[in-house]
């Protein structure tokens, strides 16, 4: 399992007292706040940046940091990704996971079959989806509601599925 999460990426500087523009790429912009500071990977080294201050602006998150003054400082930060650990991310309600941890979970029917391996989930308006890779290749999309996902096992890495009808037909 992962020990940290990516919460957001380094757009741009913003104004000349050292604050950036950040992408959240977290569901909740908001943890900004609340977590104090954040870890910078800059692709050789991986840095704790301080947090002093945090305002919003439409889609983004403007981000001041202990020791970066200046707009050039602030620069240099610019598409570099920020991370927080398991813990500063807080705990999980019941039947919730990471989405990191549901990578790669095996997949198998009611009846113990090896269906294949989740490889990517995407946030739709009313639910997440799974998409599953099939031992063939094939990719097939699982909704994640209870009526299809019945067990998710973390400890054995194993995710249980009800296949629905019109699931797994692979001749669309």
């Amino acid at each position: 399992m992962q020990d940290k999460f990516q919460i957001g990426v380094v757009t741009s500087a913003h104004g000349v007292h050292g604050e950036v523009k950040v992408f959240p790429t977290t569901d909740e912009p908001k943890k900004f706040k609340k977590i104090g500071k954040v870890i910078l990977d800059t692709g050789k080294e991986e840095k704790v940046m301080d947090i002093q201050s945090v305002k919003f602006f439409k889609n983004l998150v403007i981000l001041k940091f202990a020791g970066i003054e200046n707009m050039d400082e602030a620069e240099k930060l610019r598409n570099k990704t920020l991370w927080i650990t398991r813990e500063q991310s807080g705990p999980l309600k019941k039947d919730e996971y990471y989405k990191a941890d549901l990578m790669e979970l095996q997949v198998y029917d009611e009846a113990d079959n090896m269906l294949g391996v989740i490889t990517d989930i995407f946030e739709t308006g009313a639910n997440d989806v799974y998409e599953m890779e099939t031992p063939a290749g094939e990719k097939i999309l699982l909704p994640a509601i209870k009526d299809c996902i019945k067990k998710i096992d973390m400890e054995n890495r194993k995710m249980t599925i009800h296949v629905m009808d019109g699931l797994l037909d692979l001749n669309r």
